[in-house]
């Protein structure tokens, strides 16, 4: 179900058209609150150490001033080097005007280490901007809401880029709940050839919800 959806109410109701666009800001502040906070992948590590690193994903609502979406900040790392993340990027989620949700991607500029642990200071960014920002193009997610509330997305088509371990392009895949979610990167090489990633499947990231 997309929040598109939402235009059947109106139509019934004879409400304003302004609340389709309600009913998709809802889902979105949805979205960005079941997607902010503290994750982890310990449980499916411990469970199958072979396929699974235990990994620390955590994401912080940022630029909360703004009125163009919500904007995340995301940082990954192994557990047992947690200061220091392999992977950082700002998310803005936001309303398409074909109703859909959309996960923009953007890199940091400069040294993203620099910015390593901002989620527990997420004012750190104050001083950046989205004109600061690298836009990871083609690497976009497109989020749909099923019909049991779960919001599920996934990259198009091969056009993520990725030179990673000989990749050509990568891809994803994630389903959010509100208390864990899980997430399939892979990259493949020009003859299709899974180079990087999970192989048996998408990670599952528990959610701390003590913090």
């Amino acid at each position: 179900m997309k929040c598109s959806e939402y235009r059947v109410l109106v139509v019934l109701v004879a409400l304003p058209a302004i609340m389709t666009l309600t009913g998709c800001q809802s889902d979105l502040h949805t979205l960005r609150d079941w997607m902010a906070g503290s994750f982890s992948s310990a449980d499916q590590h411990l469970s199958d150490p072979d396929n699974y690193y235990d990994i620390r994903l955590h994401m912080a609502p940022i630029w909360k001033h703004r009125n163009d979406g919500s904007w995340l900040y995301v940082e990954q790392a192994a557990a047992q080097n947690s200061g220091r993340p392999y992977r950082q990027r700002v998310y803005h989620l936001r309303v398409n005007p074909d109703k859909t949700l959309e996960s923009v991607i953007y890199e940091l500029p400069g040294d993203p280490l620099r910015f390593a642990g901002a989620w527990k200071e997420p004012a750190r960014l104050d001083a950046l901007s989205p004109n600061d920002l690298v836009l990871r193009d083609g690497c976009s997610i497109t989020l749909r809401k099923d019909r049991n509330g779960t919001f599920i997305g996934s990259t198009s088509g091969k056009g993520c880029k990725s030179n990673l371990r000989g990749a050509s392009y990568a891809t994803s895949e994630v389903v959010i709940w509100p208390d864990r979610l899980t997430s399939w990167d892979r990259g493949f090489d020009v003859e299709e050839r899974q180079v990087w990633g999970a192989t048996e499947g998408a990670y599952i990231f528990v959610k701390d919800t003590a913090r």
